[in-house]
């Protein structure tokens, strides 16, 4: 997705965001054989997990242009050890959640904070998936992170120290 719009991401970036990544094409991970959007269109595809990450990185890279962050969230939260691994020598910092929104289960604004409020009122505090590019989500967001504030809670931004090392050859793939 990040080269869909890499305006949006060069925006995100310039106002001092940590932009990290999340793979090229969303694979599981856990699997070699999935489908991928080309052109519009899904098609099956077979994929080295490692390839799916280091494009996703390098496609950041790209649409934001210039430095990003060491930053990663595995897709549908699946870790293998030996990517874990593989992220670990690449200085790679894996985020995961505490607190699954569902969000893309809902279809209003209001569906998504009252979830997200309800989840971290039972567990008091966590990391809270939620994705971007649904409607309720992002038509919901600044009135969530009023919300939020009004409950107590703290938004943290966490600041990398040095940016992600891209690998020429993927650089090179995903041009």
């Amino acid at each position: 997705h990040a080269t869909y719009e890499p305006a949006i991401l060069k925006q995100v970036a310039a106002a001092g965001h940590a932009v990290g990544s999340h793979t090229w094409c969303h694979q599981n991970l856990s699997k070699t054989k999935g489908s991928c959007e080309f052109r519009g269109k899904k098609e099956s595809v077979d994929y080295d997990p490692k390839d799916e990450i280091e494009k996703g990185i390098s496609a950041v890279r790209w649409a934001v242009g210039g430095p990003t962050a060491p930053y990663f969230r595995f897709p549908q939260l699946k870790e293998p050890p030996d990517l874990i691994a593989y992220l670990g020598k690449r200085n790679i910092a894996i985020f995961s959640t505490d607190l699954d929104s569902f969000d893309f289960k809902m279809r209003k604004p209001e569906q998504v904070r009252q979830s997200v409020m309800a989840k971290l009122k039972k567990h008091g505090k966590g990391i809270v998936l939620l994705h971007d590019f649904q409607h309720a989500t992002g038509d919901g967001a600044m009135d969530l992170l009023n919300d939020l504030k009004a409950g107590g809670y703290k938004v943290v931004f966490m600041k990398p120290k040095f940016p992600v090392t891209t690998i020429a050859s993927y650089d090179e793939a995903i041009l």
